[in-house]
């Protein structure tokens, strides 16, 4: 059956790159019925950046592949930005830690001012890393995480966190340091869900899950907020990894031939969490022509 009139079909979190497809990829996403992508920067060049001016083009060249999908796809485009906390590792190594941390942190305020200005709508990706560091490397990740959820309550956004795998208490401790930071457990968005934790176990802290069936199965029935996503690459050297952008549109279409019960879930995932988290109000264009 057909999509409920006025949805819009979000992809919450997803990358593309200047040597990946890019618009391609947009069209395609945009062709399978997608209407809205949060992307979010990456490292476009070969190394990690280890100077100010090196951020400022990385966050620039993604409004800029923002403003291209807007203007040649004719879909929305919402840019997260922000210094990947596994930068961290290498330049710690390049430029010794204090220098390293130094230079996250201004590039977290360089973050701050892009939500500021209207070019980004959160801060992200920032926490931790996914694997083994150092103890001292891993003493300057919290402490630029820190700095990261201080910036965001400042400059009034979400933060998209990057971290391994995370149980209930993994959500408790991210909801105590949102706590600390005086920044509210709503606005901290555990990116790259890859499983169920009960809302009542997740103390405000919201999850933006992979687009799985498995795990759409568990979670449809959940309240807001939740957000579903690839976490595409747009990497050539892995095709099609995590998952295709099509492959958004594709689940909301899978769900809503389930009935209208089912297919208006998917308003909670695309509408309510969106208005609830980032404070906007999507609305879906015309699908014809697609």
């Amino acid at each position: 059956m057909p999509l409920p009139r006025g949805l819009p079909v979000v992809d919450h979190h997803c990358h593309l790159s200047l040597a990946g497809e890019g618009v391609l990829a947009a069209r395609r996403f945009r062709h399978a019925g997608g209407t809205h992508l949060f992307l979010a920067t990456q490292n476009y060049g070969p190394t990690v950046p280890r100077q100010l001016e090196d951020y400022a083009h990385q966050f620039e060249t993604t409004f800029a592949l923002a403003d291209r999908v807007r203007r040649e796809v004719g879909i929305e485009v919402f840019a997260v930005v922000a210094p990947y906390p596994i930068d961290l590792v290498t330049a710690s190594a390049q430029l010794g830690l204090p220098r390293a941390l130094d230079l996250h942190r201004a590039a977290t305020d360089l973050a701050g001012r892009a939500v500021q200005e209207g070019k980004a709508v959160a801060i992200g990706e920032v926490g931790r890393a996914h694997f083994p560091v150092a103890p001292e490397v891993s003493a300057a990740i919290e402490a630029a995480f820190t700095y990261a959820l201080a910036v965001a309550r400042e400059v009034g956004c979400p933060v998209v966190v990057h971290s391994a795998d995370l149980d209930a208490s993994g959500y408790v401790e991210l909801s105590v340091r949102a706590h600390d930071a005086r920044l509210p457990a709503e606005r901290v968005v555990k990116h790259y869900a890859r499983a169920r934790v009960a809302p009542e176990e997740r103390a405000g802290v919201v999850p933006s899950y992979l687009g799985r069936k498995d795990l759409i199965d568990q979670v449809l029935a959940d309240p807001s907020p939740w957000f579903l996503e690839t976490d595409y690459l747009d990497d050539p050297a892995r095709p099609g990894a995590v998952l295709d952008l099509a492959t958004v549109p594709r689940r909301a279409r899978w769900i809503a031939d389930r009935g209208t019960a089912a297919a208006e879930r998917l308003f909670v995932p695309f509408v309510e969490s969106v208005e609830k988290v980032y404070g906007l109000r999507l609305e879906a264009p015309p699908r014809s022509g697609a």
